[in-house]
């Protein structure tokens, strides 16, 4: 049987919370710039360890089989952490194991009525400004 290699985080890594008081754009930056290296830093410490556990193993990764048949009448999802937050996929397959129905839902979803409070009782001049300031997706094609 394969090892799980789930502990490994919890025994190696000790997640700090990236936090600034101030909210503007500047804050926003910064805090987005320090997440991307706290997260570059988790990977290259994992790679290490698992390097390290396996240096003497011939292949301790198996490749994924995309040729194997979906589960029929099934529901699947899965949730990423997309840069806009939380991104959701949903898989319904058929009888025959074929996929019948697939909803992806973008973090932007929840945000695209606020910018229409943000923009009650502004000229339409005022909306390009906002919507990049939103910067929200449409229809998820920039995930």
């Amino acid at each position: 049987m394969q090892e799980q290699l789930t502990p490994v985080f919890a025994k190696h890594i000790r997640h700090e919370s990236i936090i600034k008081t101030q909210g503007d754009v500047m804050a926003r930056l910064m805090v987005r710039c320090r997440e991307i290296l706290q997260s570059a830093d988790y990977i290259d410490r994992l790679l290490a360890i698992y390097e390290q556990k396996y240096a003497d193993a011939p292949n301790p990764c198996t490749a994924p089989d995309y040729t194997a048949p979906l589960a029929a009448s099934s529901l699947s999802f899965g949730l990423v952490e997309g840069w806009r937050g939380e991104t959701c996929h949903v898989v319904v397959t058929d009888a025959a194991g074929r996929i019948a129905a697939c909803r992806i839902k973008d973090a932007s979803l929840h945000n695209w009525p606020a910018l229409a409070l943000a923009l009650r009782g502004e000229g339409i001049s005022d909306f390009p400004i906002c919507n990049k300031s939103f910067n929200l997706s449409y229809c998820g094609h920039d995930l």
